[in-house]
Order: C-alpha cells, then sequence, then structure tokens
C-alpha cells in the first residue's frame, strides 16, 4: 500500500527554519520516567508519594517524607526499531546505556515542633525525561515524488521575488534550493520551468529508490525544586518549578537513485545529509494535591503548565553529493560553501502542552508502621493538550517571511493534533524487606487525522529491597512504540511517510539512602 496524507506546506525546508510540525512530539510524546521503582508501576504514582520522582508528576508526592534521602537512577536502553515504507519493511537497533536514566537528587522533610501534625519537605533533582538515543532505517520504491521536489519548489518561489544569483548568495536557501541549484540536481529548462531532474524519470513511468537513514542521540532533561507540606497525612499539598534543558542532535542520511539501467537518461543518484543539533532552556511549573479522604484511600490531582523553551538554538549543516551523468557529471556541495564556511544558526521559542493528571491509590492494610504494609494498587489518567502547542520567533522585529512561517507551522499544529489521554497502572506487594512490583502504561494518539497513527504501550515489571536505611530498586520495562516520519514534504503532492513500529527495553536501577 502507498501511504500518503495532504498535509500543508512548510516550504522553508531549505532555510533555516528548521521547525515542523513533527518536533512538537519531540518535546512532549513520551512515557513519565522516574525511579526503578516508579517505572516498574507504569509510572502511576501521581496520589502515592514517597518517591523523589514526585517533582516531575505531583509534587504533593513530597510531603510523605519526614527524613531525608538520597537517590540514583541510572540505565540501560535497547532499541529495535521496525518500519515500513512504501510496502518495504527494514529493521535497525540502536543500544546505550545512560548515566542518568532516571532522577538524582536528595529530598529532606521535617515535621513542624510547634505545629503538631504539620510537616513540610524540600527536594532538588534532575532527572532524564526523555533518550533521544535512536536508529531508524527505511528504504522503498516511489514511482510518484522525489525528495528533491522540495527543492524545486523552494526555487520557484525564490525566483518570484529574485534571480538564481539571488538564491545562490542568500544563506537562508543553503540548506535547499542553493545546493540543488549548484549541482545541477535542479534546474531551469525551457518556458522558465524549474525542475528537478528526477522528476523526469518520474514522468516517464520509472520508479526511483529511496533510503533514509536517522541517527538521534542525547535527551531532555529536568532540573526541579520542589516543596510540599502535609496536615495530619491527610491533606498534602506542593510545587515545584522545572528547568526543562533540551540536547538533541540528529544526523540523517537520504539517498535517491535510478533503478533502471539507462545511464543517458541525466540523473544516477543524489545523497543528502543533514546535521542538526538543538540545545536550549526552559521554565514550567507543576502544582498538585493529595487528599486521604479514608485510611486505604488516596487520591491525586496535579497540573502541568507548558513548558516555556525561551532559548532554544538549532545548528545545522547539509551536504550534497549528485550525479547527474551526461547532463552536469558529478558535484558535490556543503551547505558551509553558502554561508561564509560556518554552519547555519537560528533561536527561537516554544511552549509545550499542558498536562492534567487525576489518580488514586488504595494501599493495603494503610497503618502509620510502614513496615507493616503489604503493598498497593494504584492507577493515573492523564490528559495531554498537544494541539496547543506553539513556535515563536526569538527576533525582536522579525521578517514577515519569518512571522508567516511561524504562523503557518502553529496552524499546521492545530490542525495534524489533538488532545489525548495516557493511561497508568500499577501496583506492589511487600515481603518483609523485599517488594516485588508490576506495572503497565498506555498513550494514546496525538495525531487528529485518521491516517496517522501513534502509541506507546509499556510492560513493566521490578523488585526492591529496603532495609535500616538503604534501598535499591531493580525495574525492567518494555515499551511497543508507533509514529509516523515524514522524509520530505511537497506543495503540490501529497506527502508519503513511514510506519515505524519502535520495541526499548528499558533495565533501570535505583540506589538510595535514608538520613
Amino acid at each position: 500500500m502507498k501511504k500518503y496524507l495532504l498535509l500543508p506546506a512548510l516550504l522553508i525546508s531549505g532555510a533555516i527554519y528548521a521547525q515542523i510540525p513533527e518536533d512538537i512530539l519531540k518535546y512532549s510524546f513520551f512515557p513519565q520516567n522516574g525511579t526503578a521503582r516508579v517505572v516498574a508501576i507504569g509510572g502511576a504514582m501521581g496520589s502515592l508519594g514517597g518517591d523523589i520522582t514526585a517533582n516531575f508528576v505531583n509534587p504533593a508526592g513530597l510531603g510523605n517524607y519526614k527524613t531525608g534521602e538520597f537517590v540514583y537512577t541510572p540505565g540501560y536502553y535497547f532499541n529495535n526499531t521496525n518500519v515500513n515504507y512504501r510496502d518495504t519493511k527494514l529493521k535497525s537497533n540502536d543500544n546505550n546505556f545512560a548515566f542518568l536514566a532516571g532522577p538524582i537528587g536528595i529530598v529532606y522533610g521535617a515535621a513542624n515542633r510547634n505545629k503538631p501534625g504539620f510537616s513540610q519537605a524540600i527536594s532538588i533533582a534532575v532527572s532524564q525525561t526523555v533518550n533521544y538515543n535512536n536508529l531508524v532505517q527505511y528504504s522503498g520504491y516511489n514511482n510518484y515524488s522525489s525528495f528533491s521536489e522540495q527543492f524545486a519548489e523552494e526555487v520557484v518561489k525564490g525566483l518570484n521575488t529574485g534571480t538564481i544569483d539571488d538564491i545562490l548568495n542568500d544563506p537562508k536557501y543553503a540548506y535547499g534550493a542553493a545546493p540543488a541549484l549548484y549541482t545541477y540536481l535542479v534546474d531551469t529548462f525551457s518556458g522558465n520551468r524549474v525542475k528537478a531532474l528526477p522528476e523526469f524519470l518520474l514522468q516517464s513511468g520509472k520508479a526511483l529508490y529511496q533510503q533514509n537513514t536517522i541517527q538521534t542521540s542525547g535527551g531532555m532533561y529536568e532540573v526541579a525544586l520542589g516543596y510540599a507540606m502535609n496536615k495530619n497525612d491527610k491533606f498534602m499539598l506542593g510545587g515545584s518549578i522545572g528547568i526543562p534543558i533540551v540536547d538533541y542532535h540528529s544526523n540523517s542520511t537520504f539517498k535517491e537513485r535510478d533503478t533502471s539501467s539507462d545511464t543517458n537518461n541525466n540523473f544516477s543518484y543524489f545523497t543528502y545529509m543533514d546535521n542538526l543539533s538543538t540545545q536550549g532552556v526552559g521554565i514550567n511549573l507543576k502544582l498538585g494535591l493529595i487528599f486521604k479522604p479514608t485510611e486505604y484511600l488516596r487520591l491525586g490531582f496535579a497540573v502541568h503548565t507548558p513548558s516555556y523553551m525561551f532559548s532554544l538554538k538549532d545548528t545545522r549543516h547539509t551536504d550534497l553529493d549528485v550525479n547527474t551523468e551526461n547532463y552536469k557529471g558529478s558535484k558535490s556541495v556543503s551547505s558551509t560553501f553558502f554561508t561564509h564556511g560556518v554552519p547555519g544558526e537560528s533561536t527561537y521559542s516554544m511552549s509545550t502542552p499542558w498536562k492534567v493528571l487525576i489518580s488514586g491509590s488504595y494501599v493495603i492494610r494503610e497503618i502509620e508502621n510502614v513496615k507493616q504494609q503489604k503493598g498497593f494498587i494504584t492507577a493515573d489518567i492523564e490528559y495531554v493538550g498537544y494541539k496547543g502547542s506553539s513556535f515563536y520567533s526569538n527576533n525582536t522585529n522579525p521578517k514577515q517571511s519569518e512571522v508567516d512561517y511561524y504562523t503557518l507551522l502553529n496552524q499546521t499544529i492545530r490542525n495534524e493534533y489533538k488532545g489525548a489521554f495516557d493511561f497508568r497502572v500499577g501496583g506492589e506487594l511487600k515481603f518483609n524487606v523485599i517488594m516485588t512490583r508490576l506495572g503497565f502504561a498506555y498513550y494514546t494518539n496525538p495525531y487528529k487525522t485518521s491516517d496517522l497513527t501513534a502509541n506507546k504501550m509499556i510492560l513493566s515489571g521490578g523488585l526492591g529491597y529496603r532495609n535500616k536505611g538503604f534501598f535499591v530498586d531493580l525495574t525492567y520495562a518494555h515499551s511497543f512504540n508507533k509514529d509516523v516520519d515524514f522524509p520530505y514534504r511537497l506543495e503540490d503532492k501529497d506527502n508519503t511517510f513511514a510506519n515505524v513500529k519502535n520495541q526499548r527495553g528499558n533495565i533501570i536501577a535505583s540506589v538510595g539512602v535514608k538520613f
């Protein structure tokens, strides 16, 4: 089956503006991370507390602390990806160790001597929100469109306001139109027609072989400072200030070649390499409460404001290698040729979605002496408003083209995405100093159109040991992820995309001491 979808075009793909609608999911569509204990119960801890992960989920949970605690969480990831692109399937894998797979930090809680039944807790923690390390590869035969057509469309728009020389000398075209013209992958023909050379093969009924390799690395991290108060172990109220930090790297290589044996049709192949790095920082606020109406029942509620990423910077450079056979032969060029020898940079801002969380827990044999507690069952329901995400220019007086770009980008986000619910459930059984845990989580489709499907399902389990102020937890979580990848976007044709299925195994350990 050929996969197409008509989307609003964002034809500054070759310009320095590198943001695309899918970037919203890069910063918001990921499972709830935490300590090994929290991951083992599916991430469902919005009404539990007593774990440093409360900083990032429901800060009211810090109110359960009456003493101090230090915890550290490393991990190891196994990535296996299966992609279906135009009825061709391909597998890839990428494994990596994470020095910081979950939170590291300190919590300190103490009772107020002047107010019986009242206690407070403060915490500072750093956690990895999402791990970007992955490898995605796919390939297939395409008789409908070419990657190079996006460059031709960009050239057409550039010629509406200038000449070919203007395009070649304007750094904003350094990542698409300019190198395509320089290598003659795109050229002008009789009647001032602008064409990419592979288009002539498509018009003659031939197919192109396309291959895309995307290697990503880095992560998104968050520093959180949390506070909570506890009134008679019945009502807890808390908040945390989060500072998200982005460190993302992507190296993609797209190859396209002629599938015929004709060596005189003016196109053999091209290879386009795109290297992008994004760094930035932002701020957010999380507020929550936990209420215990009965001895065994706990109810939680939390709100996460959008993370306002006020300082994001993209650094980008590309390389294009083209063989046009008898037309102009072989030519290669880097984007730095058009940007005075330095990689291009752009700065911008964005806001991630709002989140609202409700949760409940049933604690088995809930008494003050935790050594006699036998376990719990807990569940979270979370709403994420993906369509409310937005990108903004950081320029005080942005050019009209930049204003138009972000307006179109944000409208595309509203059209493509919707609000979605996430579900998490888990439980723990305690046998003296040993605990066993199981969890399940399901993150539903954020896309509005039925043609696009993305979801995440996670099964998890683990063991814990607690004795004399020392604890260690070990968890294995296996996630089944579905998403789509657009190798390129066109204005005058429907867009083809790849269906991506990823399985990730996580081994997570948390070690901590109480003081």
